[in-house]
């Protein structure tokens, strides 16, 4: 008897002790975010300005679920205010806000913040095979152990004087691209069909901006995504979130693949911008 009653303490400490850290995830993720978190949001992620009710909720459980799971690391003598975290939380967010499920990045676990634009080292192997070491100016990284690494100074111009870029929105789509077991553009997607469409018009896509690369014509997406079509799908997350009317206008079905993986519509969020004047020249005259 006395065996029985020892196992079944054993047993409800353990129930307990179980018990007792979701309780406290709950009431964390349950309270809502201070008022100083919401205008941090409204001033620096831009697209939370121009949601409706339900979007700005869903966007505050997801960054109060990311601020409570993740650890942020100052890096290079920073010191990481409230400011920088709910930034980072809420421009992260923004792409799983389609998202059904709860879940915030599952295997990513710290944050690294450097003030500015910080050196990685690099080994490179030329054709001969000589193996050289240089550093390398980085703004950001997505490492496959559960680390991403940001430049403050960059992640704070999104939306302002560099249109279109945003390095939290670029890593973090590393991040999803990662989660399929290749980071090599193509992120978990569901079907056999999706993988198809998905392919087709990102292979596409993915060649004329190799082409535009190579003779310096600029659109909408960043050259950078020539690189490799991991950095592809990066610049057109960015494109997607940062410059939706030009990505709809210039790359429809790019943008439509977008809204079908995202499962929102940064469109709804802005008015489109106004068209630019046209001053072609016709039959010697201009028009």
């Amino acid at each position: 008897m006395e065996a029985l009653l020892t196992v079944s303490a054993l047993v409800a400490a353990g129930l307990l002790a179980w018990a007792i850290p979701r309780w406290r995830l709950r009431r964390a993720l349950s309270a809502p975010l201070p008022p100083a978190a919401l205008d941090t949001l409204a001033r620096n992620v831009e697209q939370y300005r121009g949601m409706d009710a339900a979007q700005r909720s869903r966007l505050e459980r997801l960054v109060r679920r990311f601020l409570h799971e993740k650890t942020f690391v100052g890096c290079a003598g920073l010191d990481i205010t409230d400011e920088m975290r709910v930034t980072i939380a809420g421009q992260a967010c923004l792409l799983l806000l389609g998202t059904k499920g709860e879940l915030v990045y599952p295997t990513l676990h710290s944050v690294l913040v450097y003030p500015g634009a910080f050196l990685v080292p690099r080994r490179q192997v030329d054709e001969a095979g000589v193996v050289s070491e240089e550093r390398q100016d980085l703004l950001g990284e997505s490492w496959g152990d559960g680390r991403v690494i940001l430049s403050w100074d960059h992640v704070r111009r999104a939306g302002g004087d560099d249109p279109g870029h945003n390095v939290v929105l670029h890593e973090f789509a590393h991040q999803l691209d990662s989660e399929s077991g290749s980071t090599n553009g193509a992120p978990y997607l569901g079907s056999a069909e999706r993988y198809r469409s998905w392919s087709e018009v990102l292979s596409r896509d993915f060649d004329a901006l190799r082409h535009d690369a190579w003779f310096g014509q600029q659109g909408v997406l960043d050259h950078y995504g020539a690189t490799n079509p991991a950095e592809f799908f990066a610049v057109a997350t960015e494109a997607f979130f940062e410059q939706p009317h030009r990505l709809a206008e210039r790359h429809t079905a790019l943008f439509e693949e977008f809204l079908k993986y995202y499962r929102v519509d940064p469109c709804a969020w802005s008015a489109p911008p106004a068209p630019v004047p046209d001053y072609g020249m016709v039959y010697g005259q201009w028009q």
